[in-house]
């Protein structure tokens, strides 16, 4: 059976996973979840793949963390009373017990409460991850929790169009690393294409570009187009799943229209 993504091919855009280690567990973490439910929502596309990737390797650290490293900065003191995000107006430690979490980092009570309704439609056991956020680092909610964020936002509809600055902005709700996570999109696509990932010359010259190593826009939107052109990656038959998660996944697809 074919996998959306594997180990390898994730080592081939990282650098060497060391076997054993926290940030192995953390990958491992997010490669069963997606390779068991990314068909079902939409990531079974190359491209998208590639695009949720540039923005996962950069909130985890390359899979490193898998929570909000707290100082607590300036920044991160303000989260306390980001009422916008469901937190109280209080400084009580709202900030740091709803901090960041996941592949994608989700922060702030109301995504906290609306990830708990969104696990209950799949899987009425699922915690409260409201009560208890630690909960979302365990599986398989902690892979889980980055497809129900990139879904429930509409990423892939902006992956479709290459769009990594727009989707950085929904991520991190400004552009804190954009560079960083082109750079590590432009990896995934690269290695997805079956080049090395920094080889832009092979690219350019598979692609008839003018050969410089430079990405410039003109071969990032070529990257872009390449992966986009490529079929579905075929992942049935698909792994077996309680009737309830079925279910619930085809009422989500329906709703998301893909």
């Amino acid at each position: 059976m074919m996998q959306i993504l594997t180990f390898d091919t994730l080592q081939k855009i990282t650098g060497k996973i060391p076997k054993g280690s926290t940030q192995a567990d953390n990958a491992v973490s997010f490669l069963k979840t997606l390779n068991a439910y990314g068909s079902d929502v939409g990531l079974n596309r190359r491209h998208r793949v590639a695009c949720l990737l540039g923005q996962v390797l950069v909130e985890s650290g390359a899979f490193r963390f898998d929570r909000e490293l707290w100082g607590p900065t300036a920044a991160q003191a303000r989260y306390d009373i980001r009422t916008d995000l469901g937190n109280t107006p209080e400084r009580d430690g709202d900030g740091y017990l709803l901090r960041g979490r996941g592949p994608i980092q989700i922060t702030g009570r109301w995504n906290y409460r609306a990830f708990t309704a969104w696990a209950r439609g799949i899987d009425h056991t699922a915690p409260d991850f409201e009560a208890d956020p630690d909960a979302v680092l365990t599986d398989p909610w902690e892979g889980l929790v980055a497809l129900w964020y990139w879904t429930t936002r509409g990423l892939n509809a902006l992956a479709d169009q290459g769009d990594v600055k727009r989707i950085t902005c929904k991520v991190n709700g400004g552009y804190n690393h954009y560079a960083q996570r082109r750079d590590w999109t432009q990896r995934a696509q690269l290695v997805l294409l079956g080049h090395g990932p920094t080889d832009v010359r092979a690219f350019q010259r598979a692609a008839q570009l003018t050969v410089d190593g430079v990405s410039g826009p003109k071969t990032r939107a070529a990257l872009h187009q390449a992966l986009r052109k490529l079929p579905p990656i075929d992942v049935s038959p698909k792994p077996k799943s309680p009737a309830p998660r079925v279910n619930w996944l085809r009422r989500f697809l329906a709703i998301l229209r893909f």
